[in-house]
């Protein structure tokens, strides 16, 4: 197809990338139909490697040649749209070191079954709604050897352009589904469940019992209150992270790298 250019962000072509809210994208009414935004070439060729199907490409004009000839090449017949790097900026409200948008369609949901076969250690992210934090778990999870994420309705969606973006595209290279906070669909499955939490019974992270147990959901709550006392008293187990010069917690992306590091050695 050939390349568009844009003049506005009122023009036909930008509205999937400008003008949709982050809701009107997923779709809810028809989920089959919802669509993400992935920003930057990297992030959309893991997408692609992935599997997923793209449906128009916004591309500032100098990349068209560079660093986006490959993307434009793979994409086949979709719509390709430039601008220039002014107009790039409005849509994301920063200025793109890699000028390159790609409208993409969501994957199908997945049953928890699914997902978790196979799995020794999963993640499940309870009532998380900073984007960021989203992004950066699904990176540690798949850089420290998690297996699958589990995400409460909650939760934010994985699959919000910013979490896309912080995740550095790793949301695509792990297996992912929605699953009930009693996680009872998971326990059927032969998982027991260590809630990262302080409290009287919490042990400590490195407890030999954690590593001898042979499928593990670690369940990571929300950046304020922590996970709910129904998620405590429900899981096998409630871990600690052990701290120094009285800090008492950390972040939930950084307390997700620690117990990923810890609980997955093999």
């Amino acid at each position: 197809m050939p390349i568009q250019e844009l003049q506005s962000l009122n023009d036909p072509g930008a509205q999937v990338f400008a003008s949709l809210t982050e809701a009107q994208l997923r779709n809810r009414l028809d989920p089959a139909q919802g669509i993400f935004i992935a920003e930057s070439p990297k992030v959309i060729r893991v997408a692609l490697n992935a599997g997923l199907t793209p449906l128009s490409l916004l591309c500032e004009r100098k990349h068209l040649a560079g660093d986006a000839a490959d993307l434009i090449a793979r994409c086949g017949d979709i719509p390709i749209y430039t601008g220039s790097r002014e107009l790039l900026a409005s849509l994301t409200g920063y200025t793109l070191t890699r000028g390159v948008l790609c409208a993409m369609r969501r994957p199908q949901p997945r049953s928890v079954e699914d997902v978790c076969r196979g799995a020794r250690r999963v993640v499940v992210i309870d009532s998380v709604v900073d984007t960021t934090n989203i992004g950066a778990i699904f990176r540690s999870a798949a850089a420290l050897g998690i297996d699958a994420v589990l995400v409460t309705p909650t939760s934010c969606d994985p699959l919000n352009r910013r979490a896309v973006r912080v995740s550095m595209g790793s949301i695509f290279l792990l297996p992912w589904t929605y699953v009930d906070s009693d996680l009872q669909e998971l326990r059927a499955q032969g998982f027991r469940t260590a809630a990262m939490a302080l409290t009287d019974r919490s042990i400590p992270l490195d407890a030999p019992i954690l590593r001898s147990e042979e499928r593990l959901a670690i369940i990571m709550g929300t950046e304020g209150d922590g996970l709910s006392a129904q998620a405590i008293q429900s899981a096998d187990y409630v871990v600690r992270i052990p701290m120094y010069h009285g800090v008492d917690s950390l972040n939930v992306a950084a307390a997700s790298a620690v117990a990923f590091w810890e609980l997955c050695k093999k």
